[in-house]
């Protein structure tokens, strides 16, 4: 049953991005109000994820001056389309688009909370991946805080808006190696601290030489 007052409609979805404010601070952008109606479920470089009420999709809202990736990453997810990996696009606005909620656990989450990655999950999103590259698009910006496994012990990839970019970029491949050469060994450990995983990740793109200050936040 739908909450009096939330119709699912394009308006209702115009609406709620509107009622999404940011305020500078210090550089950066911070959420500064949102229609209480809507549940925080993630943040990232450009934008905010909420969950829609009473019905199993989010909405993504960019702040300035990214609100033109709204249309570039629906796009993408409009070409991802057929595959199961990736959520389904609804809608897309302006400033925000409409997709799939994901009822799951980020990787990232799985490794501090000491859920077991197997690899039948890596298998999948290579599968992910070779769909993708299928349809003319280069995977990009593959990882911990992107792959989703879900309470059917599924996984689904979310956030490819780099996945138009022309450069060779190692991530997935580079976790696969890590998977393969520690995580898969039975004496290590399958649950870690959130400082570890956060350290390891701004060695790793320091290295890469690909190191931002303004790195995914977990949701």
């Amino acid at each position: 049953m739908k909450e009096i007052g939330f119709v699912d409609s394009t308006q209702e979805y115009k609406d709620l991005a509107d009622s999404v404010k940011f305020l500078v601070c210090k550089r950066k952008i911070e959420l500064k109000t949102y229609d209480e109606r809507l549940r925080l479920i993630g943040s990232g470089r450009s934008a905010y994820v909420f969950k829609l009420p009473h019905v199993q999709k989010a909405i993504k809202v960019f702040y300035p001056p990214f609100e033109h990736l709204a249309k570039l990453e629906a796009e993408i997810y409009d070409r991802l389309a057929g595959s199961s990996y990736f959520p389904t696009l609804y809608e897309v606005g302006t400033n925000y688009f409409v997709m799939d909620y994901i009822d799951g656990k980020t990787l990232f989450q799985c490794m501090l909370e000491g859920r077991r990655i197997r690899r039948r999950h890596i298998v999948e999103v290579d599968k992910a991946i070779a769909f993708a590259r299928e349809n003319d698009l280069n995977p990009s910006d593959i990882h911990l805080h992107n792959l989703l496994l879900t309470k059917d012990d599924t996984m689904k990839v979310i956030d490819v808006a780099r996945y138009k970019q022309t450069k060779n970029c190692t991530q997935w491949k580079d976790l696969k190696q890590a998977f393969d050469r520690y995580y898969s060994r039975w004496f290590f450990p399958k649950k870690l601290p959130a400082f570890c995983l956060n350290t390891i990740s701004k060695v790793y793109k320091k290295r890469a030489g690909q190191y931002k200050t303004d790195s995914l936040i977990s949701p």
